[in-house]
């Protein structure tokens, strides 16, 4: 009697299902509101031991004579790559979400945008891991090379950071707009944070918390959306409508 070698009805083979039903789990809206919330969670810190502590501060570089100050900007320091490493994953979910219908221009902004700001995350914490190693003093730089440093740090990361995250989130909130990813009130609020990063200046201090905020309050509606979007039978891909120029 002949046997069937292909799958069972309603499901993949035995040697395949659980590899691609891992494949699947890690592309749902959960795992990017899991990534999101720990970015998020992890940045926040990272933002509020920078400033607490007092890099780039009016003290100027007190902050080095000062353990706790120190202690604080090490612990910064060292969860940085965690945030890098979560940002990069709720990027990658959302772009394996958005499937092979994705916007060709706002994927790119999306991407660029997204890259960008890990790399002065980064390089912006790289000149701070310096500053905190060489600092001044016997066998150390002189203070006004430390200052440099540490000044280009700090631009990075409010400056240039907090403009690439602004184009983030446009960038997310336009797409989120165009599939109906999200209800309008936080498409409104995408854009009225995006605005705020993108013209505030670098010495408003506590604005670059809007970032991780916003990225903690978009990964929670994704948390508690999720259900019904496994429900739905289409999926976001095919919700895309392509973007058409004028003419």
């Amino acid at each position: 009697m002949a046997t069937a070698s292909g799958p069972t009805a309603g499901g993949p083979t035995g040697s395949e299902g659980p590899g691609l039903g891992l494949r699947a789990e890690l592309r749902t809206p959960r795992s990017a509101a899991v990534a999101g919330i720990a970015f998020a969670l992890i940045l926040g810190t990272v933002i509020v031991l920078f400033r607490a502590a007092g890099p780039g501060a009016d003290d100027g570089l007190a902050w080095l004579d000062v353990p706790s100050r120190r202690s604080a900007v090490q612990t910064a320091l060292n969860l940085v790559p965690f945030a890098g490493i979560a940002f990069l994953w709720f990027i990658g979910v959302i772009r394996a979400r958005l499937g092979e219908r994705e916007d060709k221009l706002f994927a790119t902004v999306f991407l660029g945008s997204g890259l960008l700001f890990v790399v002065t995350l980064f390089v912006g914490s790289a000149a701070i891991a310096a500053v905190l190693t060489v600092g001044v003093g016997p066998g150390g730089l002189a203070p006004s090379t430390v200052a440099v440093v540490e000044q280009l740090g700090m631009g990075l990361l409010a400056t240039f950071g907090s403009r690439m995250a602004a184009v983030f989130v446009i960038s997310v909130t336009s797409v989120g707009m165009r599939t109906r990813l999200v209800p309008r009130w936080m498409t409104g609020l995408g854009y009225g944070v995006a605005l705020v990063l993108l013209l505030s200046p670098p010495v408003t201090r506590w604005s670059q918390m809007l970032f991780p905020a916003w990225v903690f309050v978009l990964s929670v509606y994704f948390l508690i959306a999720s259900p019904h979007a496994r429900d739905a039978k289409s999926d976001l891909s095919g919700q895309i409508r392509p973007f058409k120029g004028a003419g």
